[in-house]
């Protein structure tokens, strides 16, 4: 008897049709980008309206290390929602429910202040037939938070892309996050946090379904 041939799990590229333009592609600058040596010049410039001096020992490599940071914090300029959904697979054993990735760390600036917002990203989707890689939920939140944000932006974004990309039946989003902008400034106000949510098809609807997604974040407790 001959032995029976497992094949391997189909892997399917989704079309570019139909997709928003922050799904689709990196986001493209509005006028030519400025060279390294301009961008570090701007960082003295800041330096000295601070009533610093860039030039002493401690602030002489400053300028190099900012635009340094702002490459890595940054990157997101660079980087497409679709490379990161644009593989599935089919092989899920007739798996009906919706996928939760929860407690996603996740780093991000104001647009408004320049500051960092922090905090956790919880993303769930119920499947059609096919799933995405798990790790890739989490690259797509970064996606988005290595960009200058809003925090109800980017949780929109997020499930956006999702929608767009995957089609599924649903998807729930849930962001948490402090904003420096609101903890060591303004008002001042250190470890409030700010939940922005957003729910689409079975989820937008069903009530029953936003308290599972709710309750399975918080562990049991809604």
């Amino acid at each position: 008897m001959d032995a029976k041939i497992t094949k391997p799990a189909v892997v399917t590229r989704w079309p570019k049709q139909g997709l928003s333009d922050h799904v689709r592609a990196a986001p493209q600058p509005v006028g030519p980008r400025p060279s390294r040596e301009q961008a570090e010049e701007a960082v003295r410039t800041l330096l000295s309206y601070a009533g610093d001096d860039p030039q002493r020992e401690g602030l002489h490599e400053t300028p190099k290390r900012v635009v340094d940071a702002y490459e890595e914090m940054f990157q997101g300029y660079r980087e497409c929602p679709l490379d990161v959904l644009d593989k599935t697979f089919g092989e899920i054993g007739g798996y009906n429910d919706f996928v939760l990735v929860k407690g996603i760390n996740f780093n991000s600036h104001c647009e408004h202040h320049i500051m960092p917002f922090f905090g956790k990203a919880h993303v769930a989707y119920k499947p059609v037939e096919r799933v995405v890689g798990l790790s890739k939920l989490a690259r797509l939140v970064d996606v988005y938070a290595k960009r200058l944000q809003t925090q109800e932006h980017m949780t929109s974004q997020i499930a956006t892309a999702l929608e767009e990309i995957l089609k599924p039946h649903g998807v729930a989003v849930m962001l948490e996050a402090e904003h420096l902008c609101m903890s060591i400034r303004g008002v001042q106000k250190p470890g409030s946090l700010t939940v922005t949510t957003h729910f689409s098809g079975l989820f937008e609807n069903n009530p029953q379904e936003q308290v599972r997604f709710m309750t399975m974040v918080r562990g049991g407790q809604v």
